[in-house]
């Protein structure tokens, strides 16, 4: 004798909507409604009961309270139809309406990009424009550019050869070589063709190195600017000093006195080394909140984000045509279909469960977070939420994987909340991402003309009691993105 678990088709449902996105879910809820007629969505005003459209009576939670151990749930209802008063109904909707067309004949649109009823603030152009890309901006420049066919042929290759970042990664011979050779085209055609795409826009495209971009750029400032000659020496000739910071030899070679050298440097650093960037090539990528967290009466209140994921039921009136003796082949259809409309509604709702109990726990735990940012981290561990949920690690991972909280300090994935600890003096812990949020703010109070060494760093961090080695306080610095102190030096 033994035992064994059994991967139901149900149990594998539920676990696949567990671990998917809010924006995954959308859609796979979409294909559900597109191919199954028992599920229906349940919209606001619906003339329909507003029972809970998880089926046979199941509430899902909507709001929880995490100032106590005791959870509260509470529900929102939304009035229908039926409840209206005659009267009112009639003033709102006449009974008919002029229609010449059905609206899916002319328009196809998905329910996620269309705004909801109270959003004032939705952008057709940001939902539904994609980005341009560098190659386009400058393929646009160029066709409004008066130049010859050879010209211009030459200056497709050029733009071909350019990347993201703006710079030009082919060689000038290569490019050359690459032309027809009927065209009879020789280097110095080619070199003045670059020189005009390097007028465009952004400035400092076209670029071979960083010296040329940034001396592209400085070019194109007027005439009339502070310190743009000494600015085009400075790049031209001692832009390896100024790279390792050595400004006591900057001084002495272009011979400026230090309030010069540093109003030099701040006109350098107002220029793109990437002008490419400037360009956004990309699609603008939206994060949806599964869960919302606010402060309300000196309490944290965890809800559902009940516009993410839409409202799904049964619909009852096919529900009703199912016959129990029918065994024909449409009766079974409409059985089947009936039974995969109520696993997914319960699995939608087990999910739903899952994920309040899992973020109640976080919100309970981080709670210092909330009151104070980061320094105020807890180190939490998926064991611990396991634990208190009473599920496994695997299930939590599942859970806190691509699931994001909307915070007052702003949108969190769950996943951030949790962090490996380190030692104090006391005996107590700390966890790493406040280790790293103290990190930053030592780093952001350092003196300029002297930074902080990553020893010097450990040092102060032990003088608060946290035992952290230097090549810890170094793994975290590159997390954090901070150069190191050769790098941060700078005139004050």
């Amino acid at each position: 004798m033994g035992q064994q678990l059994t991967m139901t088709p149900q149990l594998q449902q539920a676990i696949r909507l567990l671990q998917l996105s809010t924006l995954d879910l959308q859609q796979e809820i979409q294909e559900a409604l597109e191919s199954n007629p028992m599920l229906e969505r349940q919209e606001e005003g619906d003339d329909f009961d507003a029972s809970d459209p998880y089926a046979e009576g199941a509430e899902t939670p909507a709001n929880t309270s995490v100032n106590s151990q005791s959870e509260s749930y509470q529900e929102t209802t939304t009035p229908s139809a039926d409840s209206l008063d005659e009267d009112q109904w009639a003033e709102r909707i006449p009974n008919e309406l002029p229609v010449d067309t059905a609206w899916e004949d002319v328009y196809q649109t998905s329910a996620s990009s269309l705004p909801s009823n109270d959003d004032d603030e939705w952008d057709f152009t940001a939902r539904t424009s994609a980005g341009e890309s560098l190659q386009s901006h400058l393929l646009w420049q160029l066709n409004l550019s008066p130049m010859s066919d050879t010209d211009r042929l030459i200056a497709l290759s050029i733009i071909d050869g350019i990347n993201d970042d703006g710079y030009l990664e082919e060689s000038l011979e290569d490019i050359l070589v690459s032309l027809d050779p009927e065209l009879d085209v020789e280097m110095d055609e080619v070199e003045v063709v670059l020189r005009r795409i390097q007028q465009m826009e952004p400035a400092g495209v076209g670029a071979r190195n960083l010296r040329e971009c940034l001396l592209l750029q400085l070019r194109q400032m007027p005439a009339n600017t502070h310190l743009l000659n000494e600015a085009l020496r400075l790049v031209a000739d001692h832009l390896d000093l100024l790279g390792s910071r050595d400004y006591t030899q900057l001084m002495r070679r272009m011979k400026l006195k230090e309030d010069e050298l540093r109003e030099t440097i701040e006109l350098i650093q107002s220029l793109h080394p990437r002008p490419g960037s400037q360009i956004e090539s990309g699609e603008a990528e939206y994060v949806v909140p599964d869960v919302i967290v606010r402060k309300h009466n000196e309490r944290w209140l965890v809800e559902l984000n009940q516009e993410a994921v839409p409202r799904l039921r049964v619909n009852s009136q096919y529900a009703g045509l199912v016959r129990r003796a029918d065994s024909s082949a449409d009766n079974t259809f409409m059985r089947n279909q009936l039974q995969e409309a109520r696993w997914f509604i319960k699995s939608l709702q087990s999910r739903n469960e899952t994920l309040m109990k899992v973020a109640t726990q976080i919100v309970e735990h981080q709670r210092g977070f909330l009151e104070y940012g980061e320094e105020a981290m807890k180190p939490l561990v998926l064991h611990d939420i396991a634990e208190a949920v009473g599920m496994h690690e695997s299930t939590i991972s599942r859970v806190t994987t691509q699931k994001f909280m909307h915070t007052p300090r702003g949108i969190f994935e769950l996943k951030y909340f949790f962090s490996s600890h380190v030692s104090t003096s006391e005996g107590g812990e700390c966890s790493s991402t406040a280790i790293r949020a103290i990190i930053k703010k030592l780093v952001a109070a350092e003196s300029p003309k002297k930074p902080l060494s990553d020893s010097k760093i450990a040092g102060l961090l032990e003088a608060q009691g946290i035992q952290v080695a230097r090549r810890t306080v170094a793994k975290y610095r590159e997390s954090l993105g901070i150069a190191p102190s050769s790098e941060r030096k700078r005139l004050v």
